[in-house]
């Protein structure tokens, strides 16, 4: 098999290798017990520098009480990159195994479903394999599959979004959350950075901080006092960085009708 082959297995080992890892975090997260509300009654910044004052530790230290499954109240310490006010209400996210436990406010915001990305990954690499064994029938099926697959996931994103019937939110940006992703070396110019926006709100009478998951490469993208808009589901209290987009259900019908297209097309050729 010569190397161009083998680089048509590259996309699906990719997508299934960040599938499957966003679907155990999934799985994990819904189990029964896995986490409960809690509320921040404590905010430390812990900044640790060296003796030329460079940083070497930047994070705070998050004081959180929560109610356990047989009703005790408990309080527990988090280091976290992220700030935190006071009163502020986050889910805590219990230990398995050799994990520690995290906090956050933050929900998934998937815009394709992580079973959707594992078997999508799945299905490129079975294309791969079907493709340069020349069998063309199996290879249009998958490549169907994926276009379909694909489209339902990116309609029944838009469509949960529109359900929850989501409101604005007003939020400033504090400050920018840098974080390194690259050291300058020889080939490469510059350290590289990604920014993220800190903003501040006022949720049920309550401020409340979050670093947003949008970023940029830029440092300065992102000004302090600039106002963004967040939404929150009214419902559940659960706020969210971005509201249901027609360009998801556009594209979703889009993929969905290629992968039916794609479908028939291979009818056409057994029959």
């Amino acid at each position: 098999m010569n190397f161009s082959k083998l680089l048509l297995y590259i996309p699906g080992i990719l997508i299934f290798l960040v599938g499957s890892s966003q679907t155990r975090t999934w799985l994990k997260t819904r189990k029964p017990g896995s986490s409960d509300p809690g509320t921040v009654v404590r905010c430390t910044h812990i900044v640790k520098k060296d003796k030329k004052g460079r940083v070497q530790y930047d994070y705070y230290d998050i004081l959180a009480e929560y109610a356990d499954a047989a009703g005790h109240l408990r309080r527990e310490v988090f280091k976290s990159p992220s700030e935190y006010a006071e009163g502020q209400q986050v889910r805590i996210y219990h230990a398995s195994g050799a994990e520690k436990s995290y906090i956050t406010e933050k929900e998934d915001e998937y815009v394709l479903h992580p079973l959707v990305m594992m078997i999508g990954g799945a299905l490129l690499i079975l294309l791969a394999l079907e493709e340069n064994s020349g069998h063309e029938v199996p290879a249009m099926a998958c490549l169907a599959a994926i276009l379909a697959g694909s489209g339902v996931s990116l309609l029944f994103h838009y469509i949960k979004l529109k359900k929850r019937n989501l409101k604005s939110l007003e939020a400033e940006v504090i400050r920018t959350y840098s974080r390194q992703i690259s050291k300058e070396t020889k080939i490469l110019r510059g350290n590289k950075y990604t920014a993220y926006p800190i903003v501040r709100y006022t949720l049920d009478g309550r401020e409340c901080i979050r670093r947003c998951n949008i970023n940029s490469s830029q440092q300065n993208a992102f000004k302090e006092g600039e106002h963004m808009v967040l939404y929150v589901d009214e419902n559940t209290g659960n706020v969210y960085e971005k509201n249901a987009s027609i360009l998801h259900a556009v594209f979703g019908i889009l993929l969905l009708a290629a992968g039916i297209l794609a479908g028939l097309s291979i009818l056409s050729v057994v029959l």
